[in-house]
């Protein structure tokens, strides 16, 4: 009997070390619930500079993002090696040609989680750029460059999960020789 009576606070105790258990599970799942998710932090938008794009010419991408107020990315060229920089991989189809991808420099800030040592960050807005060349065989017409940015967005105090979102350039292939003007300026003069 005595032994049902001990048995019977035991479970009555886990009983309420659970219900104790549930509730703060409950409370930080829906603290979880007051972030953003990790893609509606960054709004990434992108740009040609040039339309249309002849064949045989060199071109840039510029992939600008904005960077949500209270939040920020890693650079590029993060201040420690387990942190995750900001990548773009394009995945360039048959007629284009990678020649770099041009990242610029962050901004060393210091945030609660690391007060003692400042990260290397984008905050605010960030142009992030890729130059290509239209080969002389790039098909003629409309062409999409798949890409691919890659980051981990941070508050103050929390880190989300890191991401990959396609942010595709959509261009317009021409002959060679053919006229082009420079589009968005104020992007690619900012840029540099």
């Amino acid at each position: 009997m005595i032994v049902l009576r001990r048995l019977s606070r035991l479970v009555s105790s886990f009983g309420a070390a659970a219900a104790v258990f549930l509730a703060l599970a409950t409370a930080i799942a829906s603290g979880q619930e007051a972030l953003p998710s990790p893609a509606a932090v960054v709004k990434p938008q992108t740009f040609v500079s040039l339309d249309p794009v002849p064949r045989g010419n060199a071109f840039e991408i510029a992939v600008v993002v904005e960077i949500a107020k209270g939040f920020h990315m890693n650079s590029h060229k993060p201040t420690d090696p387990y942190l995750i920089p900001t990548t773009l991989t394009p995945q360039p189809p048959k007629g284009f040609e990678l020649v770099d991808a041009i990242y610029p420099d962050g901004r060393q800030e210091k945030f609660s989680f690391s007060p003692n040592k400042p990260l290397d960050v984008y905050t605010g807005k960030v142009i992030l750029r890729l130059k290509l060349t239209a080969r002389a065989g790039a098909p003629l017409g409309a062409a999409t460059i798949p890409i691919t940015l890659r980051y981990q967005a941070c508050n103050d105090t929390t880190c989300l999960q890191p991401v990959k979102i396609p942010v595709d350039a959509k261009l317009a292939v021409a002959a060679a020789g053919a006229k082009s003007h420079p589009a968005h300026p104020e992007v690619f003069t900012a840029a540099k």
